[in-house]
């Protein structure tokens, strides 16, 4: 027989200022469970979550938790007020002997546990509220956008500990490839109504545009139907008023159900201008490092970018990204080495931390005091790409209504100031975007919109981002950061550098299983033996292997050298891939020649 259900809702109604936001919701949770919650921004799917948790209260309906069932909910904005740091915080609830949770889960998350709350950032306590329930292990965890302000590296852990936990759970995130990895049961909050579908993320887009298609189908009928009851209206009703008030009633039914349909929310009207070409060479970096005290952040690094290309710098949080960024487009000063950038380039630069928007400042003045805009010379219009705009109207198209554009920036939500600041950028013409994080905080369909233009864009684009699907949907050059200093260029996106760097791993293991002993029974190595001695052909080997190491540093670099060629994985991929593999082979062997000079050396100074 199966387990109850973990919550039920039955017939949730939730209204805000008179207007409904729910009506009729109902949703069963059962043990185990993995589902996304899904909706464009301002759909109301994180007021549902909290329906879900017991913090809001609807206006009608049910809810019920089996008795003895924990339910656990991520608070975005936490209180931290009565902690003195976040590790208290986060610790605060549990049993005794019990912070080792909270421990496991800060270091995956990489978060300070000392830190004082006064001092952490919003990303900061969201992790923290995060390592607290991750801690707690609730029977069912409702998280709202856990991965905000994550890295890759962070998600990858949250991603492989959600996949592993048998608690079930209710996801919102605008992450595509972590939704798709975790969730086998969909909700869509949609226009006020809330539909579920048996399937996780991955058939999520498939299933919502055929609700859409079948919806307009059904519109269009409609429309159809009072076309033709108008019709008679006008020819017909005179002769036979009387037997016929009911057709007359019926068309103002049919006026009255399709006045009441609610539209759908509409793509933002996003475009980005390319505006005159740049030169075809856009950067041109060689040998370029930056250190800050005893930390390297970037050591001996060349890339050449050309005109169209979409690079994206891929690392942990922390590991330079942005400083290397600055490098590139000559923000920030070189230590050594040297930045050559192209002609007439015409820079725009999305910063993450939305430094140009002030949260003071009305969405109205934050487009037309911007001189960087051009202003027409009346306060009302702004020049969007050489064609002056009305304020309202330009605000609009990115989904902004009237009422907002007097309203302080501070009052808009995440996903908001996001399209706020697109909508400053595209307002000018532009030949080489800069996207440090462009991804936060923005719903599935504004992100698919957004991909759309960057591939139309003909400029070049840099980009920073953890978003793994819109890495792999975008970039065509990837620039790798480790934290050692090393940045390394791979082709193409995040599953791309994945697969390149999976070869390159088996090419070294394989190298080194050809190293190990036939047979178990027969040791590598016997301890305590007597010093060998070399033999003529040791002595040979060690003089010739450092001619051997610097020719294959020599063909390592020309290697280097001819994939530094952007065009060529489009114009050769053969050529690419064959480049690529025998640069595997040749550092692979470089590597082997490197270790048999060690232990050939070792050996010379026994003797």
């Amino acid at each position: 027989m199966a387990n109850p259900p973990v919550l039920t809702l039955s017939d949730i109604m939730l209204t805000f200022g008179g207007n409904p936001l729910f009506d009729g919701v109902g949703l069963t949770v059962h043990e185990g469970a993995r589902i996304c919650l899904v909706g464009r921004n301002g759909s109301g799917k994180s007021t549902l979550l909290k329906v879900i948790a017991g913090l809001v209260e609807p206006d009608a309906g049910n809810r019920f938790v089996q008795p003895g069932v924990s339910v656990g909910y991520m608070d975005q904005h936490p209180d931290l007020s009565d902690f003195a740091t976040l590790g208290d915080f986060a610790m605060s609830g549990l049993q005794q002997g019990e912070e080792y949770k909270v421990e496991m889960a800060a270091e995956g998350l990489k978060l300070n546990l000392e830190q004082s709350p006064s001092s952490a950032s919003g990303g900061e306590r969201r992790r923290a509220a995060l390592a607290k329930i991750l801690a707690e292990a609730p029977d069912l965890m409702l998280l709202d956008e856990p991965t905000n302000h994550l890295d890759i590296e962070a998600i990858k852990w949250l991603e492989d500990h959600l996949r592993q936990t048998r608690d079930a759970f209710i996801l919102i995130s605008h992450d595509r490839a972590f939704l798709r990895s975790l969730t086998r049961d969909t909700m869509w909050v949609d226009r006020g109504i809330v539909r579920q579908h048996p399937k996780g993320f991955e058939a999520f887009e498939e299933w919502r545009d055929k609700t859409f298609e079948e919806e307009d189908q059904q519109r269009h009928k409609l429309n159809r139907l009072i076309k033709a009851e108008a019709r008679w209206a006008v020819e017909g009703i005179s002769a036979r008023r009387k037997r016929n008030q009911g057709r007359v009633r019926r068309l103002a039914d049919l006026r009255a159900e399709r006045g009441a349909q609610i539209k759908r929310s509409g793509a933002a009207a996003m475009a980005f201008d390319s505006g005159q070409k740049s030169g075809k060479r856009v950067i041109e970096a060689t040998g370029i490092s930056k250190t800050f005290g005893d930390k390297v952040i970037v050591g001996d690094f060349s890339i050449r970018v050309a005109r169209g290309e979409r690079i994206a710098m891929i690392g942990p949080n922390g590991v330079g990204k942005t400083t290397l960024l600055n490098m590139l487009t000559g923000a920030l000063e070189p230590d050594t080495g040297s930045v050559k950038l192209g002609t007439n380039l015409l820079p725009a630069i999305f910063d993450q931390n939305r430094a140009v928007l002030d949260p003071k400042v009305s969405l109205w003045d934050t487009l037309t005091e911007d001189k960087e805009l051009g202003v027409s010379g009346q306060n009302d219009q702004i020049m969007v790409r050489g064609t002056p705009k009305h304020v309202v109207g330009y605000l609009k198209e990115f989904l902004f209504s009237e009422n907002q554009a007097r309203g302080p920036v501070s009052a808009l939500s995440g996903g908001e100031k996001a399209r706020l600041l697109l909508a400053r950028l595209m307002a000018k013409e532009s030949n080489l975007l800069v996207l440090d994080e462009p991804t936060n905080d923005l719903d599935v369909e504004t992100l698919d919109l957004l991909q759309e233009i960057l591939d139309d864009y003909e400029g070049t684009v840099l980009l920073v981002s953890h978003d793994r699907d819109f890495l792999d949907r975008v970039a065509t050059t990837s620039i790798v950061m480790e934290g050692d200093g090393e940045a390394t260029i791979y082709a193409g996106g995040w599953s791309d550098y994945q697969a390149q760097r999976k070869e390159i791993s088996k090419a070294a293991r394989s190298d080194k299983d050809t190293k190990k002993p036939a047979s178990k029974a027969q040791p590598a190595e016997k301890p305590k033996a007597a010093p060998k001695k070399m033999s003529f052909k040791d002595e040979h080997r060690l003089k010739e292997l450092p001619k051997v190491m610097e020719r294959l540093e020599a063909e390592i670099a020309k290697l280097h050298e001819y994939l530094s060629d952007p065009e060529l994985y489009t114009t050769a991929p053969v050529k690419f891939q064959k480049a690529t593999e025998a640069l595997s082979e040749r550092e692979t062997a470089l590597e082997a020649a490197e270790m048999e000079w060690l232990e050939l050396e070792e050996l010379s100074q026994q003797a």
